[in-house]
């Protein structure tokens, strides 16, 4: 996974700074309206929309904004949109399995864009189920390294559930079952730590190892689906060694 986590990581920073940061915005401001929604405006109450706020902070999203989409999704103004959670399943270059969530409010158009996008790169949709079984939902909070190191981390999370650090280069990574992700985002917090993002995410079980030519292809093919509007997440079973990654740059 490390390769993969790495590449993940360069890619959220690198989004922040890009000319896709208008889509970053769109996707992290769904994000607060559906956690309002569904648990409440008051982010206090709601540990998913408090993630998502924070998460929205992190990435410079202006606060009026953000405060607008609380509210929108709370109940507290009119003009929110009925967002839905579509998951579709297929496969990408060279075997890769490829997960892809999207928030949409008209499901026809987010299968157009998913299946367009999968075709013209190299990629075929696959049948519900087929490929879900190789990943699992698993809680994962991103901690900048700063001034912390893993030990700090380790001895914060241990008991609140974690179950593995990863050291990411500039970042470790905290990994949990889903349902401990509150618990371990706030063990952070009560030891003073840091964080970048605390979200639920798929993790697959096995991954492909791949070469510089069809790393290239997979991340060519994630980025023309993570470009489709309707798309919020894109989590696929693929590893790169350092080696590659230096190499594909």
């Amino acid at each position: 996974m490390s390769g993969h986590s790495k590449w993940a990581t360069t890619k959220h920073k690198k989004a922040a700074i890009d000319a896709k940061r208008g889509k970053l915005f769109a996707r992290l401001i769904k994000n607060i309206e559906v956690a309002a929604r569904t648990g409440g405006g008051d982010p206090d109450g709601n540990p998913t929309l408090f993630d998502a706020i924070q998460k929205a902070r992190k990435n410079s999203v202006p606060l009026d904004n953000i405060e607008r989409a609380r509210k929108r999704g709370g109940g507290e103004e009119a003009g929110g949109a009925d967002w839905q959670t579509i998951m579709y399943e297929g496969y990408g270059p060279n075997g890769v399995a490829v997960l892809i969530e999207c928030l949409t409010d008209n499901r026809n158009r987010a299968a157009t864009e998913v299946r367009t996008a999968m075709t013209r790169n190299g990629g075929s949709m696959a049948d519900p189920g087929s490929v879900s079984y190789m990943f699992s939902r698993k809680g994962v909070v991103i901690v900048p390294k700063a001034e912390t190191s893993e030990d700090d981390v380790m001895l914060a999370v241990l008991e609140a559930g974690a179950e593995e650090v990863n050291d990411l280069g500039e970042a470790f990574e905290v990994v949990s079952e889903a349902g401990d992700l509150i618990p371990v985002r706030k063990a952070l917090q009560e030891a003073g730590i840091d964080y970048e993002s605390a979200e639920s995410s798929f993790l697959p079980s096995v991954s492909v190892q791949l070469e510089a030519e069809g790393a290239k292809k997979i991340f060519k093919l994630i980025d023309a689906l993570e470009d489709c509007d309707d798309v919020q997440n894109v989590f696929a079973n693929f590893d790169v060694s350092d080696e590659v990654m230096a190499e594909v740059g």
